[in-house]
């Protein structure tokens, strides 16, 4: 119990990191892509260290490769969304992605989609139309797609990494984070972008805080806590991402969107009980 205490202290702490992430990517003025790739690096040599100093070797191997590119996608779209849509829409949209589990699961687990996997799908959706209304005939709808894709994402590497030990998610991340500095390092050098005191910093703070520390504190919780836990700790993410961003800079989304989060988290959240407690009734 002491524990579990503790990890779910750690996971506290990882999406309250995680949740800075709009506020700092407002403030760099490059390129998605640019952005991903500088935090990336960042994050990795945070990561890198940490499993030097634990002495943690990495795994490479056909799981952790798909796995970790999948988890890179997600840090892409993700940053790539930031520029283009509201912090709140970004954040929101790729909190979608347990709905993508279900559909994934059905489609190619072959999986049988129950009625509240049904339900917590349709209701999700009707929650993602409503982020579109505020925005529609303006540059926000791409960058509302490119959100929902990094959900997909996401629940394509949750499907993929299934059950594997420790050391092989610390060596999920330390891929990702590779991967997405490779795929960010052409736009880096091919855009130039201005290494100003307030970007360097925020990218700093990004990459060592709220993608590298965040995601060690990660990886130890959830080798204590159950994946339930984890997910209904992480909706501090999505809650707390768009606060910072309207009191640090103004942005606000739109009432459809706003309705629309309300629809998704809460949703996905009950969804998340109600599965955990069929799968403890079925035990």
């Amino acid at each position: 119990m002491k524990q579990e205490r503790k990890a779910v202290i750690e996971m506290i702490i990882c999406a309250s990191l995680w949740s800075i992430a709009g506020i700092f990517m407002k403030l760099i003025p490059w390129n998605g892509f640019a952005v991903s790739g500088m935090r990336s690096l960042f994050a990795g040599l945070t990561f890198a260290f940490y499993m030097l100093i634990k002495r943690i070797k990495p795994v490479i191997n056909k799981t952790t490769l798909s796995a970790g590119i999948m988890t890179g996608c997600v840090y892409i779209c993700f940053s790539v969304a930031n520029k283009l849509t509201t912090a709140a829409n970004a954040i929101v949209l790729q909190f979608t992605s347990p709905v993508f589990i279900v559909i994934f699961s059905a489609i190619f687990l072959k999986e049988r989609i129950r009625k509240n996997d049904l339900a917590v799908v349709v209701c999700t959706l009707i929650g993602i139309m409503l982020f579109f209304f505020d925005e529609l005939g303006t540059g926000y709808i791409l960058g509302n797609f490119v959100a929902i894709l990094a959900g997909m994402f996401m629940a394509g590497m949750f499907v993929v990494i299934g059950n594997i030990d420790g050391e092989s998610r610390f060596s999920v991340i330390l891929i990702a984070q590779t991967f997405t500095f490779l795929v960010g390092l052409p736009f880096i050098i091919a855009t130039k972008p201005a290494f100003t005191a307030t970007a360097l910093t925020s990218v700093i703070i990004l990459g060592v805080f709220q993608l590298g520390i965040s995601y060690i504190f990660y990886v130890r919780a959830s080798m204590h806590v159950s994946p339930l836990a984890c997910c209904l700790i992480s909706a501090l993410e999505p809650l707390l991402n768009p606060v910072w961003v309207m009191i640090f800079d103004g942005e606000t989304p739109g009432i459809f969107a706003l309705i629309g989060a309300v629809i998704v988290i809460t949703s996905i959240t009950v969804w998340s009980v109600m599965k955990n407690r069929g799968n403890k009734a079925n035990a």
